[in-house]
């Protein structure tokens, strides 16, 4: 798997990307034996085909790509990753009609069409490889690659191979790779360190909980990235059924999305002090599982009565984001695999996402169009807030009635934050196949998150 661009070739082949809207001018551009190929073969730029034109002397002279209609281009995204995989091996470079935004989009769309996830069977050989092309930063867009693929691995991983201490190793080997700071709590230390309600989640497994805290640069505004780490859930005592609990591997999967985005963060030397905050669990049954109507005190010291110990996600990411609190960072942004009303809201592709600050949520809309990374944002209903207030306790875990349940988790946990708060209810699983997207694990949020970070810290 090579997610990176091709040395420069002479000999590369040349892509010619054609719109249908403006497909008569872009052929009548082209040599004459491409364009005579491609009237006997009447491509007209329908979006996802694509045409080789044959050398004269055996080889391939140029490749046609159909980009299609505004309109059908709007369908879906990362276009180009559908003819790097009906191509050839060999070295390609894009010689016309894409620019700006669009070829960027498309550079990176070539690179993650060469994600596969082998660790579990033989590698695949290298497909089509691109140059990069001219006005892209090709370095920046390789790290994006790379983060993106670590998400992906990391969700893909089965449980078996991915619990809470393979989630520590791998915040280990990233720390490592950026000469990042990392702590770990684990086990009953949790307790000591005033981490209950992390501890009450993770106590029944075999595997120990743990609370990853990695820190990265020394000057510049600071950022708190929160990833819900539970490395399998069964539901607990409210066990799952079979059918839900099929794709709990990916329940890290917003500790996965916040590793990739500081892989993102790191490599590109964003001029912030990073902080990264993952509460590392899995949600088994045992008999010392934390039980419905138990009532839990949290770091902050709200008291948290438990209506459903399928609703875990919120509890450890509460007291890690008290954590986050304590020494003010301008901005924390949590992202978690949380809710199943999110994905009713809007399905597996977008993401959503809460903010009470007007100019964030702007700018992170306008970064998300730009790097095709869509998100759509959600209200702190602050009528709701009644909803997660039961008799007996300050905060209910699991509100009764079915009601806005992304919204009311997203209140639940804005209690433990004082400071400037960004929190994404993603899905992480992308579930079929798609254009640079295979089925499978997938980042959500994070590209957006990355381009917007300038605009909301002021770097």
């Amino acid at each position: 798997m090579t997610l990176t661009f091709a040395e420069p070739n002479p000999n590369a082949i040349p892509i010619h990307v054609i719109s249908a809207d403006k497909a008569d001018d872009a052929l009548a551009r082209l040599p004459d034996a491409a364009r005579s190929w491609a009237k006997a073969h009447d491509f007209m730029g329908g979006l996802g085909e694509v045409l080789t034109v044959p050398a004269d002397k055996n080889g391939i002279a140029a490749v046609l790509i159909g980009y299609g209609t505004q309109a059908k281009r709007a369908r879906d995204r990362f276009h180009l990753a559908v003819a790097a995989k009906k191509l050839p091996a060999g070295v390609y470079h894009l010689a016309s009609g894409l620019e700006g935004d669009a070829l960027e989009e498309a550079a990176l769309a070539w690179l993650l069409s060469a994600y596969r996830f082998d660790r579990y069977r033989k590698p695949g050989k290298d497909g089509a490889r691109l140059i990069a092309p001219d006005g892209v930063d090709a370095a920046r867009l390789q790290v994006i690659a790379e983060g993106e693929a670590l998400t992906r691995d990391l969700i893909n991983t089965p449980a078996a191979d991915m619990g809470p201490k393979e989630l520590e190793e791998a915040a280990q080997s990233l720390s490592s790779t950026h000469d990042a700071r990392i702590n770990v709590i684990k086990g009953d230390s949790l307790v000591s360190s005033n981490f209950p309600m992390i501890h009450a989640v993770g106590r029944a497994s075999t595997r120990a909980p743990r609370l990853i805290d990695m820190r990265w640069g020394d000057s510049g505004p600071g950022l708190t990235l929160v990833g819900k780490g539970v490395c399998f859930d069964t539901g607990g005592l409210n066990i799952k059924p079979a059918a839900s609990m099929g794709l709990m591997k990916k329940d890290m999967g917003g500790a996965a999305t916040v590793l990739g985005l500081a892989h993102m963060i790191m490599g590109l030397g964003l001029k912030l002090r990073l902080r990264v905050l993952i509460p590392a669990v899995e949600n088994s049954i045992d008999g010392n599982a934390y039980r419905p109507q138990d009532i839990l005190t949290s770091r902050k010291g709200l008291t948290v009565e438990i209506n459903n110990t399928d609703a875990e996600g919120r509890l450890v990411l509460a007291d890690a984001l008290t954590l986050s609190d304590e020494d003010d960072p301008d901005l924390v942004v949590s992202m978690a695999t949380l809710t199943g009303a999110a994905r009713v809201a809007v399905g597996p592709d977008l993401s959503p996402f809460y903010t009470d600050n007007d100019d964030h949520a702007a700018a992170l809309a306008k970064a998300a169009a730009r790097v095709a990374d869509p998100v759509w944002r959600m209200p702190f209903h602050e009528p709701y807030e009644a909803m997660i207030e039961p008799s007996i306790a300050d905060l209910d875990n699991a509100p009764k009635g079915g009601f806005a349940g992304s919204i009311t988790a997203a209140l639940f946990l804005r209690r433990f934050v004082e400071n400037p708060y960004m929190h994404f209810d993603i899905y992480g699983w992308q579930p079929s196949d798609a254009p640079a997207r295979p089925k499978g694990g997938v980042g959500m949020g994070a590209r957006a998150v990355l381009e917007a970070l300038p605009e909301m810290l002021g770097l």
